[in-house]
């Protein structure tokens, strides 16, 4: 029951944190692309690969813990229903090249940003 509490709590402020970052980037960046999402999403790769690294290989982690950061925090944080709902709202506009834009940024961006957070990860 622990580990769900934990999960839970995770995710309420994972999604506070995304709502956050999102409305922060969309300030400077602009609505006309989904910037906030790709944003969120590739930091939150970014600090699931890191963390991955120090709870898996590094150190013999608290279940709790870790569960309430890659599950609840991370998976609150980063957001694929948000990206496919975007990425479908630009097909319907038209906007097949922003969209095309956003699936291959979010994919190779997102995958990166993961193998570099594990890279960090394993060089401590």
């Amino acid at each position: 029951m622990t580990q769900v509490l934990a999960i839970a709590v995770g995710g309420a402020v994972g999604s506070v944190l995304r709502f956050w970052m999102s409305t922060w980037v969309h300030t400077f960046a602009g609505r006309s692309f989904p910037y906030g999402t790709l944003a969120v999403n590739v930091l939150g790769c970014l600090v699931m690969g890191f963390l991955f690294v120090l709870f898996l290989e590094r150190f013999s982690s608290d279940t709790v813990l870790r569960a309430g950061l890659l599950i609840g925090l991370l998976g609150g944080f980063t957001t694929f229903s948000t990206f496919s709902i975007e990425t479908l709202n630009l097909f319907e506009q038209g906007a097949y090249m922003k969209a095309g834009a956003n699936m291959t940024a979010s994919l190779i961006l997102s995958v990166g940003a993961t193998w570099i957070g594990i890279l960090i990860g394993r060089q401590l």
